[in-house]
Protein backbone atom coordinates (compact mmCIF):
# COMPACT_ATOMS: atom_id res chain seq x y z
CA UNK A 1 0.00 0.00 0.00
CA UNK A 2 1.46 3.00 -0.96
CA UNK A 3 1.57 6.19 1.15
CA UNK A 4 -0.99 8.30 -0.79
CA UNK A 5 -3.49 5.17 -0.74
CA UNK A 6 -2.83 5.13 2.92
CA UNK A 7 -3.50 8.86 3.32
CA UNK A 8 -7.07 8.62 1.22
CA UNK A 9 -7.73 5.88 3.63
CA UNK A 10 -7.34 8.16 6.76
CA UNK A 11 -8.88 10.85 5.01
CA UNK A 12 -11.99 8.84 3.95
CA UNK A 13 -12.13 7.21 7.95
CA UNK A 14 -12.06 10.88 9.27
CA UNK A 15 -15.07 12.20 7.20
CA UNK A 16 -17.12 8.97 7.91
CA UNK A 17 -16.05 9.86 11.61
CA UNK A 18 -17.82 12.84 11.19
CA UNK A 19 -20.82 12.13 8.58
CA UNK A 20 -21.59 9.71 11.33
CA UNK A 21 -20.98 12.58 14.52
CA UNK A 22 -23.32 14.73 12.34
CA UNK A 23 -26.24 11.93 12.14
CA UNK A 24 -26.10 11.03 15.73
CA UNK A 25 -26.74 14.96 16.42
CA UNK A 26 -29.47 14.95 13.76
CA UNK A 27 -30.91 11.85 15.18
CA UNK A 28 -30.91 13.01 19.06
CA UNK A 29 -32.58 15.75 18.08
CA UNK A 30 -35.47 14.29 17.11
CA UNK A 31 -38.07 13.09 19.36
CA UNK A 32 -40.49 10.49 20.16
CA UNK A 33 -42.09 8.63 17.13
CA UNK A 34 -39.91 10.22 14.87
CA UNK A 35 -36.59 9.17 16.37
CA UNK A 36 -37.64 5.52 16.82
CA UNK A 37 -38.22 4.94 13.45
CA UNK A 38 -35.38 6.89 12.30
CA UNK A 39 -33.12 4.46 14.32
CA UNK A 40 -35.06 1.61 13.33
CA UNK A 41 -34.46 2.39 9.67
CA UNK A 42 -30.70 2.22 10.23
CA UNK A 43 -30.95 -0.73 12.19
CA UNK A 44 -32.87 -2.59 9.37
CA UNK A 45 -30.16 -1.43 6.59
CA UNK A 46 -27.40 -2.38 8.50
CA UNK A 47 -29.04 -5.99 8.74
CA UNK A 48 -28.42 -8.90 11.40
CA UNK A 49 -26.96 -7.32 14.51
CA UNK A 50 -28.09 -4.34 13.56
CA UNK A 51 -30.12 -3.50 16.81
CA UNK A 52 -27.20 -3.88 19.17
CA UNK A 53 -25.17 -2.03 16.93
CA UNK A 54 -27.60 1.12 16.59
CA UNK A 55 -28.48 0.40 20.28
CA UNK A 56 -24.55 0.34 21.63
CA UNK A 57 -23.82 3.68 19.13
CA UNK A 58 -26.73 5.83 19.88
CA UNK A 59 -26.99 4.76 23.05
CA UNK A 60 -30.55 3.53 23.39
CA UNK A 61 -32.16 0.45 24.16
CA UNK A 62 -33.91 -2.00 21.90
CA UNK A 63 -36.66 -2.02 22.72
CA UNK A 64 -36.60 1.54 21.62
CA UNK A 65 -35.72 0.21 18.10
CA UNK A 66 -38.12 -2.48 18.12
CA UNK A 67 -41.33 -0.08 19.11
CA UNK A 68 -39.79 1.99 16.50
CA UNK A 69 -39.96 -0.93 13.66
CA UNK A 70 -43.56 -1.99 15.22
CA UNK A 71 -44.57 2.10 14.36
CA UNK A 72 -42.48 1.57 10.55
CA UNK A 73 -44.96 -1.33 10.03
CA UNK A 74 -47.92 -0.10 11.35
CA UNK A 75 -47.84 3.51 10.37
CA UNK A 76 -49.52 3.70 13.70
CA UNK A 77 -47.02 6.32 16.34
CA UNK A 78 -47.04 5.13 19.89
CA UNK A 79 -47.86 7.39 22.50
CA UNK A 80 -45.18 8.59 24.86
CA UNK A 81 -47.40 9.76 28.07
CA UNK A 82 -44.63 11.86 29.30
CA UNK A 83 -46.70 12.78 32.33
CA UNK A 84 -47.29 9.31 33.23
CA UNK A 85 -43.82 9.21 34.42
CA UNK A 86 -41.68 9.36 37.63
CA UNK A 87 -42.76 10.06 40.99
CA UNK A 88 -46.51 11.04 41.69
CA UNK A 89 -47.44 14.31 43.28
CA UNK A 90 -48.70 13.75 46.95
CA UNK A 91 -51.90 15.39 46.20
CA UNK A 92 -52.68 12.97 43.04
CA UNK A 93 -52.35 10.09 45.16
CA UNK A 94 -53.84 11.23 48.20
CA UNK A 95 -56.42 13.27 46.58
CA UNK A 96 -58.23 15.21 49.66
CA UNK A 97 -54.90 16.24 51.40
CA UNK A 98 -54.33 19.65 50.39
CA UNK A 99 -58.18 19.99 51.48
CA UNK A 100 -57.45 18.24 54.64
CA UNK A 101 -54.92 20.55 55.45
CA UNK A 102 -57.23 23.17 54.76
CA UNK A 103 -59.51 22.03 56.69
CA UNK A 104 -56.99 21.51 59.81
CA UNK A 105 -55.25 24.63 59.38
CA UNK A 106 -58.20 26.81 59.16
CA UNK A 107 -60.81 25.04 61.64
CA UNK A 108 -58.17 24.47 64.43
CA UNK A 109 -59.71 25.68 67.19
CA UNK A 110 -58.17 25.76 71.10
CA UNK A 111 -61.17 28.05 72.36
CA UNK A 112 -60.34 30.92 74.97
CA UNK A 113 -61.20 29.07 78.27
CA UNK A 114 -63.30 32.43 78.98
CA UNK A 115 -65.28 31.58 76.12
CA UNK A 116 -65.49 35.65 75.36
CA UNK A 117 -63.92 35.37 71.52
CA UNK A 118 -63.32 32.91 68.86
CA UNK A 119 -59.33 33.06 69.23
CA UNK A 120 -57.10 30.96 68.00
CA UNK A 121 -54.49 29.88 70.08
CA UNK A 122 -52.57 26.92 68.87
CA UNK A 123 -49.10 27.04 66.87
CA UNK A 124 -49.64 25.30 64.22
CA UNK A 125 -45.91 22.92 63.01
CA UNK A 126 -45.66 20.48 60.52
CA UNK A 127 -45.44 17.45 63.60
CA UNK A 128 -49.06 18.67 64.72
CA UNK A 129 -50.70 18.89 61.09
CA UNK A 130 -49.89 15.21 60.81
CA UNK A 131 -50.78 13.81 64.31
CA UNK A 132 -54.22 15.80 63.09
CA UNK A 133 -54.46 14.34 59.90
CA UNK A 134 -54.10 10.75 61.17
CA UNK A 135 -56.18 11.28 64.08
CA UNK A 136 -59.08 13.55 62.70
CA UNK A 137 -58.96 12.70 58.77
CA UNK A 138 -58.43 9.22 58.71
CA UNK A 139 -54.79 8.66 57.26
CA UNK A 140 -52.09 5.93 58.39
CA UNK A 141 -48.35 7.21 59.48
CA UNK A 142 -47.48 4.98 56.71
CA UNK A 143 -49.97 6.17 53.65
CA UNK A 144 -48.55 10.15 54.43
CA UNK A 145 -45.57 11.76 52.50
CA UNK A 146 -42.94 12.54 54.49
CA UNK A 147 -42.57 15.64 56.84
CA UNK A 148 -40.01 17.23 54.62
CA UNK A 149 -43.07 16.80 51.36
CA UNK A 150 -46.03 17.78 53.75
CA UNK A 151 -44.16 21.00 55.14
CA UNK A 152 -43.81 21.75 50.96
CA UNK A 153 -48.00 21.10 50.58
CA UNK A 154 -48.47 23.40 53.96
CA UNK A 155 -46.14 26.37 52.19
CA UNK A 156 -47.57 25.86 48.96
CA UNK A 157 -50.77 26.58 50.36
CA UNK A 158 -50.09 29.78 51.79
CA UNK A 159 -49.14 28.65 55.40
CA UNK A 160 -45.40 29.61 55.47
CA UNK A 161 -44.57 30.48 59.06
CA UNK A 162 -44.60 33.68 59.71
CA UNK A 163 -42.72 36.46 62.20
CA UNK A 164 -45.73 38.18 64.45
CA UNK A 165 -45.55 41.88 64.30
CA UNK A 166 -47.21 44.59 64.69
CA UNK A 167 -48.40 46.30 61.22
CA UNK A 168 -50.21 49.65 60.41
CA UNK A 169 -53.24 49.87 62.53
CA UNK A 170 -56.36 49.49 60.43
CA UNK A 171 -58.38 51.51 62.22
CA UNK A 172 -58.30 55.63 62.26
CA UNK A 173 -60.52 58.22 64.40
CA UNK A 174 -61.12 61.58 62.77
CA UNK A 175 -58.53 63.17 64.76
CA UNK A 176 -55.74 60.39 64.16
CA UNK A 177 -53.87 62.50 60.89
CA UNK A 178 -54.34 65.78 62.89
CA UNK A 179 -52.64 64.39 66.17
CA UNK A 180 -49.69 62.73 64.34
CA UNK A 181 -48.97 66.42 62.48
CA UNK A 182 -49.24 67.94 65.97
CA UNK A 183 -47.22 65.26 67.00
CA UNK A 184 -44.81 65.59 64.58
CA UNK A 185 -44.46 69.76 64.13
CA UNK A 186 -43.78 69.49 68.07
CA UNK A 187 -41.01 66.94 67.68
CA UNK A 188 -39.22 68.71 65.34
CA UNK A 189 -39.75 72.69 66.64
CA UNK A 190 -37.65 70.86 70.32
CA UNK A 191 -35.23 68.49 68.64
CA UNK A 192 -31.77 69.48 69.19
CA UNK A 193 -32.64 72.33 71.84
CA UNK A 194 -30.36 71.89 74.95
CA UNK A 195 -33.11 72.62 77.15
CA UNK A 196 -35.92 70.64 75.91
CA UNK A 197 -35.79 66.69 77.14
CA UNK A 198 -38.52 64.20 75.67
CA UNK A 199 -39.57 61.37 77.76
CA UNK A 200 -41.50 58.19 76.25
CA UNK A 201 -43.57 56.38 79.12
CA UNK A 202 -45.64 53.69 79.07
CA UNK A 203 -46.82 50.16 81.44
CA UNK A 204 -46.01 47.09 80.69
CA UNK A 205 -48.45 44.16 80.50
CA UNK A 206 -48.00 41.82 83.84
CA UNK A 207 -45.52 39.77 83.95
CA UNK A 208 -46.36 36.36 85.76
CA UNK A 209 -43.67 35.15 88.24
CA UNK A 210 -43.29 31.34 88.33
CA UNK A 211 -41.22 28.65 87.09
CA UNK A 212 -43.18 28.83 83.62
CA UNK A 213 -42.15 28.48 80.19
CA UNK A 214 -42.20 31.96 78.34
CA UNK A 215 -41.58 29.89 74.79
CA UNK A 216 -38.17 31.35 74.67
CA UNK A 217 -34.91 30.09 73.76
CA UNK A 218 -31.83 28.84 76.13
CA UNK A 219 -28.33 28.06 75.29
CA UNK A 220 -28.54 25.98 78.82
CA UNK A 221 -30.85 23.37 79.99
CA UNK A 222 -33.38 25.46 81.31
CA UNK A 223 -36.75 22.98 82.56
CA UNK A 224 -40.29 24.22 83.47
CA UNK A 225 -43.32 23.33 85.06
CA UNK A 226 -46.27 21.87 82.52
CA UNK A 227 -48.62 24.46 83.60
CA UNK A 228 -48.55 28.27 84.36
CA UNK A 229 -50.96 28.92 86.78
CA UNK A 230 -50.44 31.59 89.95
CA UNK A 231 -51.46 34.85 90.85
CA UNK A 232 -48.37 36.11 91.78
CA UNK A 233 -47.45 39.42 88.96
CA UNK A 234 -45.19 42.31 88.32
CA UNK A 235 -45.96 45.05 86.16
CA UNK A 236 -42.97 47.33 84.81
CA UNK A 237 -43.61 51.22 84.21
CA UNK A 238 -41.00 52.14 81.79
CA UNK A 239 -39.48 55.96 81.42
CA UNK A 240 -37.30 56.50 78.03
CA UNK A 241 -34.93 59.38 77.80
CA UNK A 242 -35.14 60.29 73.56
CA UNK A 243 -32.57 62.82 74.04
CA UNK A 244 -29.68 60.00 75.49
CA UNK A 245 -31.30 56.45 75.57
CA UNK A 246 -31.59 56.03 79.25
CA UNK A 247 -33.83 53.58 80.21
CA UNK A 248 -35.26 53.22 83.65
CA UNK A 249 -37.57 50.84 84.35
CA UNK A 250 -39.63 50.35 87.85
CA UNK A 251 -41.56 47.10 88.97
CA UNK A 252 -44.12 46.99 91.57
CA UNK A 253 -46.80 43.97 92.72
CA UNK A 254 -49.53 46.39 92.90
CA UNK A 255 -51.37 48.60 90.16
CA UNK A 256 -49.74 50.74 88.04
CA UNK A 257 -51.60 53.94 88.96
CA UNK A 258 -51.46 58.11 88.51
CA UNK A 259 -49.73 58.53 91.34
CA UNK A 260 -47.45 55.80 90.95
CA UNK A 261 -46.15 57.01 87.48
CA UNK A 262 -45.70 60.54 88.42
CA UNK A 263 -43.49 59.62 91.73
CA UNK A 264 -41.63 57.72 89.14
CA UNK A 265 -41.04 60.61 86.29
CA UNK A 266 -40.39 63.01 89.89
CA UNK A 267 -37.43 60.55 90.97
CA UNK A 268 -36.16 60.37 87.59
CA UNK A 269 -36.53 63.40 86.91
CA UNK A 270 -34.14 64.36 90.45
CA UNK A 271 -31.75 61.42 89.39
CA UNK A 272 -31.27 63.29 85.60
CA UNK A 273 -30.47 66.42 87.83
CA UNK A 274 -32.87 68.00 85.16
CA UNK A 275 -33.70 70.93 87.69
CA UNK A 276 -30.74 72.66 87.15
CA UNK A 277 -30.80 73.33 83.11
CA UNK A 278 -34.07 71.95 81.99
CA UNK A 279 -37.24 74.08 81.27
CA UNK A 280 -39.07 72.18 79.06
CA UNK A 281 -40.46 68.38 79.03
CA UNK A 282 -42.45 66.58 76.18
CA UNK A 283 -44.10 63.89 77.83
CA UNK A 284 -44.99 61.26 75.40
CA UNK A 285 -47.30 58.43 76.20
CA UNK A 286 -50.47 56.32 75.06
CA UNK A 287 -53.63 57.56 76.08
CA UNK A 288 -54.37 54.80 78.57
CA UNK A 289 -57.06 54.58 81.52
CA UNK A 290 -54.28 55.86 84.34
CA UNK A 291 -52.59 58.54 82.30
CA UNK A 292 -55.70 59.87 80.07
CA UNK A 293 -55.17 63.70 79.98
CA UNK A 294 -59.15 63.20 81.23
CA UNK A 295 -58.05 61.27 84.39
CA UNK A 296 -58.28 63.73 87.12
CA UNK A 297 -55.76 62.75 89.41
CA UNK A 298 -53.29 62.27 86.63
CA UNK A 299 -53.84 65.82 85.46
CA UNK A 300 -53.52 67.33 89.17
CA UNK A 301 -50.37 65.30 89.66
CA UNK A 302 -48.50 66.68 86.43
CA UNK A 303 -49.42 70.15 86.67
CA UNK A 304 -48.14 69.86 90.67
CA UNK A 305 -44.96 68.23 89.01
CA UNK A 306 -44.89 71.45 86.35
CA UNK A 307 -44.94 73.86 89.48
CA UNK A 308 -42.60 72.22 91.38
CA UNK A 309 -39.72 71.88 89.04
CA UNK A 310 -40.47 75.29 87.16
CA UNK A 311 -41.35 73.51 83.67
CA UNK A 312 -43.69 73.74 80.95
CA UNK A 313 -45.03 70.14 80.24
CA UNK A 314 -46.52 69.12 77.11
CA UNK A 315 -48.04 66.17 77.08
CA UNK A 316 -48.10 64.63 73.64
CA UNK A 317 -50.54 61.42 73.34
CA UNK A 318 -50.57 58.69 70.29
CA UNK A 319 -53.91 58.68 68.83
CA UNK A 320 -55.76 55.21 69.82
CA UNK A 321 -54.74 51.68 67.94
CA UNK A 322 -51.29 53.64 66.42
CA UNK A 323 -49.47 52.70 70.28
CA UNK A 324 -46.93 51.06 68.07
CA UNK A 325 -45.07 54.53 67.55
CA UNK A 326 -44.54 55.51 71.22
CA UNK A 327 -40.69 54.74 71.25
CA UNK A 328 -40.97 52.90 74.78
CA UNK A 329 -42.87 49.85 73.33
CA UNK A 330 -39.83 48.72 71.32
CA UNK A 331 -38.35 48.59 74.58
CA UNK A 332 -40.64 46.49 75.38
CA UNK A 333 -40.09 44.23 72.69
CA UNK A 334 -36.36 43.91 73.57
CA UNK A 335 -37.13 42.95 76.78
CA UNK A 336 -39.43 40.07 75.75
CA UNK A 337 -36.60 38.37 73.64
CA UNK A 338 -34.28 38.76 76.19
CA UNK A 339 -35.63 36.99 79.23
CA UNK A 340 -38.21 34.37 77.13
CA UNK A 341 -35.70 31.65 77.40
CA UNK A 342 -35.14 31.93 81.12
CA UNK A 343 -37.44 31.53 84.21
CA UNK A 344 -39.04 34.24 86.10
CA UNK A 345 -39.62 31.94 89.12
CA UNK A 346 -38.90 34.89 91.57
CA UNK A 347 -38.93 38.77 92.08
CA UNK A 348 -35.19 38.78 91.80
CA UNK A 349 -35.15 36.94 88.79
CA UNK A 350 -37.58 39.42 87.33
CA UNK A 351 -35.32 42.12 88.13
CA UNK A 352 -32.12 40.33 87.28
CA UNK A 353 -33.25 39.71 83.81
CA UNK A 354 -34.49 43.15 82.72
CA UNK A 355 -31.12 44.59 84.76
CA UNK A 356 -29.05 42.83 82.16
CA UNK A 357 -30.72 43.61 79.38
CA UNK A 358 -29.33 46.74 77.08
CA UNK A 359 -30.94 49.39 75.36
CA UNK A 360 -29.18 50.87 72.09
CA UNK A 361 -25.80 49.82 74.44
CA UNK A 362 -26.99 51.05 77.63
CA UNK A 363 -27.90 49.33 80.68
CA UNK A 364 -30.79 50.39 82.12
CA UNK A 365 -31.72 51.34 85.65
CA UNK A 366 -33.61 48.52 87.81
CA UNK A 367 -35.98 49.13 90.55
CA UNK A 368 -38.68 47.77 92.73
CA UNK A 369 -41.26 50.43 94.59
CA UNK A 370 -42.92 48.44 97.26
CA UNK A 371 -45.15 51.59 97.70
CA UNK A 372 -48.62 50.37 98.02
CA UNK A 373 -51.01 52.86 95.74
CA UNK A 374 -54.54 53.85 96.39
CA UNK A 375 -57.07 52.77 93.12
CA UNK A 376 -59.59 54.66 92.28
CA UNK A 377 -58.58 58.57 93.39
CA UNK A 378 -60.67 61.60 91.60
CA UNK A 379 -60.44 64.78 91.92
CA UNK A 380 -63.67 67.04 93.08
CA UNK A 381 -65.34 68.49 89.92
CA UNK A 382 -65.44 71.72 91.69
CA UNK A 383 -61.68 71.57 92.31
CA UNK A 384 -60.82 69.99 88.89
CA UNK A 385 -62.37 73.02 86.96
CA UNK A 386 -59.67 74.92 88.91
CA UNK A 387 -57.01 73.47 87.69
CA UNK A 388 -58.48 73.26 83.64
CA UNK A 389 -57.83 76.90 83.80
CA UNK A 390 -53.62 76.34 84.59
CA UNK A 391 -53.50 74.53 81.43
CA UNK A 392 -54.55 74.93 77.32
CA UNK A 393 -55.92 72.30 75.34
CA UNK A 394 -54.88 72.26 71.42
CA UNK A 395 -57.69 72.94 69.52
CA UNK A 396 -59.54 69.82 67.94
CA UNK A 397 -56.92 67.42 69.76
CA UNK A 398 -57.86 68.36 73.50
CA UNK A 399 -58.16 65.20 74.47
CA UNK A 400 -54.48 64.35 72.91
CA UNK A 401 -52.55 67.44 73.13
CA UNK A 402 -51.93 69.92 76.23
CA UNK A 403 -49.45 72.11 77.57
CA UNK A 404 -48.90 73.43 81.24
CA UNK A 405 -47.09 76.80 81.79
CA UNK A 406 -45.62 76.81 85.11
CA UNK A 407 -46.55 80.44 85.25
CA UNK A 408 -50.03 79.46 84.95
CA UNK A 409 -49.66 77.14 87.89
CA UNK A 410 -48.49 79.65 90.81
CA UNK A 411 -50.83 78.87 94.19
CA UNK A 412 -51.31 75.47 92.84
CA UNK A 413 -49.97 73.63 96.40
CA UNK A 414 -52.07 76.49 98.66
CA UNK A 415 -55.07 74.95 97.02
CA UNK A 416 -57.59 72.86 99.31
CA UNK A 417 -57.45 69.85 97.72
CA UNK A 418 -60.09 67.81 98.10
CA UNK A 419 -60.54 63.92 96.60
CA UNK A 420 -63.76 61.39 96.57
Amino acid sequence: MTKDTDTMIQTVNKKRKEFLNILMKTIHMLKGSDKRITLAMIAEAIGKGGQSIVAEEFHVSRDTIRKGRCELETGIPFEDAFHERGRKKAEEILENLLQDITDIVDGQSQTDPSFKTTRLFTRLTVKVIREQLIQEKGYTEESLPTNQTLNSKVNELGYQLKKVRKVKPLKKIKETDAIFLNLNEKHDRYKGESNVVRLSIDTKDKVKVGAFSRGGQSRINVQAIDHDFGNVYLTPFGILDLTNDDLDIMFTETKVTADFMVDCLEKFWIKQNYSSNIDTLILNADNGPENSSRRTQYLKRIIEFAAKFNIKVILAYYPPYHSKYNPIERVWGRLEQHWNGGILDTYEAVLGYAESMTWNGNKPCISFIDKIYETGIKVEKKIMAEYEKMIDRAKGIEKWFIEINPQKCQGVFQMDIKVE
